[in-house]
């Protein structure tokens, strides 16, 4: 292959070696099941138990993901969609044959878990681990009860796969005339791009033509939300949880209190996103409609910039990572990890996947512009994260959770456009890059904290015995959208219609860790650039921990506390400072 694809033969290196361990889990899954209740006659029994399952993980993840990979290449290849639906099936059939384990280790009591550590040491490298399965044990129930729920999963999913049906399969727009005056269907994706149009009627007629869809099908969307929210209800107060919220935050070992005072400080600085669409309705010239907050002010920078002239740009950006990360980085770059361009039959979008004692591989569709260098830097941050976890950790730890998954792209994002404009002499180019950011803050973290206030207050509202209803939805998220906008934006009565269209609402309580992660990259990013302390190496260290402890506590002990409501404070504080020097460019001062 050449230098601008994947080497997937780093995973297996033939179908033969493929096959080979397809056999090997099987055997794998025969010997486990022996293993019914059983596990906890001895230290020794656990221990075989544990490192059982680890090495079925182990060797699944590696198929799972070479056969996803494969078939991602080239979605049109057969082998690797034969392959894709045969995994699926080895893991089904794997959940099914080792369910008994979790329920099994939970009837006992976590004394006799340290008893068998404190003999054992063989078993200390699976603490952690145990530690976390045995939070679940009040909120987990009897083995009949389980498995009541677990039979019934499909129909607690029933809300979400049927809009997703709804807004994937059967959703139709109208076509939109574009910049240069063609009919182009109005689609889910290109959405965005209308309204980043610098043609305002194209936008407003996006805007427009999006929202009468939703409008049309509100009455069936707000039953399936409902339906989602009833969902969320039973299962949580069935296991225990005192709230929907806690039940959600639960996994990560996250007080609600963060999610609260998320919300709160949010409101605290709306008044900075306030003056910056003050900012941009001066720069445009008209009061702003909800359709205008996403186009730039500022010209598009028109450079071609091919791959490589992108990896140096990158390099110098990630400097303040020091040159132990930039030789690693560029390592993968040069091994086959990178696959760059766009080709026929190969998945849209970017992304970053991998498995343990592989290179984790990144997918890109190079375009030769600057969004293209972002996403280069952004998904190589994903890349780096997974590489120094695997080089660190053992295999059970080496995954990090999705509190922590957008850090370290958004760390490389931030250096990137500090970079970009601290070294341009080009006014318009600075510009640019600085409303970039301030529309990437806006929509990670303003706009994604709205959306947390709005599953609040729906959730809260149903526990307390309120009936939920259309019209109680389209008005608390029209509300919401008035305290983020009014007065400097004119909040056209369609938004109220924007609800509807977000798929993220039905993993609830999810989304607040776009905003958290954001945060703690732009606060993570700052140090490095102002080199305190040399933080550089502390951030290696946590880019290296995985999911070895807690995220919070990884969090603190990179000297990160989210739970602190300044060091929220200290993001938004960051957000005016560029604000600021985005007005005085454009002043002249």
């Amino acid at each position: 292959m050449d230098k601008y694809n994947w080497d997937l033969t780093r995973m297996f290196k033939n179908e033969k070696e493929y096959r080979n361990t397809i056999n090997e889990v099987n055997k794998l899954l025969d010997e486990i099941v022996l293993y019914k209740g059983k596990i906890l006659e001895s230290n020794k029994t656990l221990l075989e138990v544990l490192n059982l399952d680890s090495k079925i993980d182990y060797l699944t993840e590696r198929l799972y993901v070479y056969s996803f990979l494969g078939y991602y290449a080239n979605m049109s290849d057969i082998k690797f969609i034969k392959y894709k639906e045969e995994i699926l099936s080895l893991c089904n059939k794997s959940d099914s044959l080792r369910s008994f384990m979790t329920p099994e280790l939970l009837s006992s009591d976590y004394s006799l878990i340290e008893k068998y550590i404190s003999e054992n040491e063989y078993l200390e490298k699976y603490r952690f681990m145990l530690e976390k399965i045995f939070r679940y044990k009040s909120h987990t129930l009897s083995e009949c009860e389980e498995k009541l729920l677990s039979d019934a999963s499909d129909i607690f999913r029933i809300p979400e796969s049927t809009y997703e049906e709804l807004d994937n399969t059967d959703i139709k727009f109208d076509t939109v005339k574009d910049e240069n005056g063609k009919k182009v269907e109005l689609t889910t994706s290109n959405y965005s791009t209308f309204l980043m149009s610098k043609n305002r009627t194209v936008r407003k007629t996006a805007f427009k033509k999006e929202y009468k869809f939703y409008k049309e099908h509100i009455n069936t969307i707000s039953s399936l939300y409902i339906g989602q929210v009833k969902s969320n209800a039973f299962i949580s107060k069935t296991r225990k949880y005192d709230s929907i919220l806690d039940f959600a935050v639960f996994s990560d070992k996250v007080d609600k209190t963060l999610y609260n005072n998320l919300i709160k400080i949010t409101d605290k600085n709306i008044k900075y996103l306030k003056e910056f669409y003050k900012h941009k309705s001066k720069t445009l010239g008209y009061k702003l409609h909800m359709y205008d907050l996403y186009v730039n002010t500022a010209i598009v920078p028109d450079k071609k910039i091919d791959y490589e002239t992108a990896i140096e740009i990158v390099n110098e950006a990630l400097k303040p990572l020091g040159k132990e990360y930039l030789d690693k980085f560029n390592y993968l770059l040069n091994n086959n990890a990178v696959d760059v361009y766009p080709k026929k039959a190969k998945r849209s979008g970017a992304y970053e996947w991998g498995s343990y004692n592989t290179l984790p591989f990144v997918s890109l569709n190079y375009e030769n512009n600057i969004d293209s260098v972002s996403t280069l830097a952004h998904e190589m941050g994903h890349a780096m994260h997974s590489y120094l976890s695997n080089e660190h950790q053992d295999f059970i730890y080496a995954g990090y959770p999705i509190f922590l998954a957008e850090i370290a792209s958004t760390v490389n994002e931030v250096l990137l456009s500090n970079y970009l404009i601290n070294n341009t002499n080009d006014k318009n180019e600075k510009i640019y890059y600085l409303v970039e950011f301030l529309d990437k803050f806006k929509a990670t973290v303003y706009r994604q904290v709205m959306f947390c206030e709005f599953e609040k207050i729906i959730h809260e509202k149903y526990e307390n015995n309120e009936v939920l209803t259309m019209e109680l939805l389209c008005d608390t998220y029209l509300k919401l959208n008035k305290k983020h906008f009014s007065p400097t934006v004119v909040v056209d009565d369609d938004i109220k219609y924007e609800w509807a269209r977000i798929p993220h609402f039905y993993t609830s309580f999810y989304v607040y860790k776009y905003a958290t992660g954001f945060i703690s990259a732009l606060l993570i990013a700052d140090k490095l650039i102002n080199d305190n302390d040399n933080f550089k190496d502390k951030y290696i260290e946590f880019l290296s921990s995985g999911g070895s402890d807690y995220p919070l506590n990884l969090l603190k002990k990179l000297g990160i506390d989210i739970e602190n409501e300044e060091t929220l404070n200290r993001a938004f504080d960051i957000f005016n400072e560029k604000l600021k020097y985005l007005e005085s460019l454009e002043s002249g001062e």
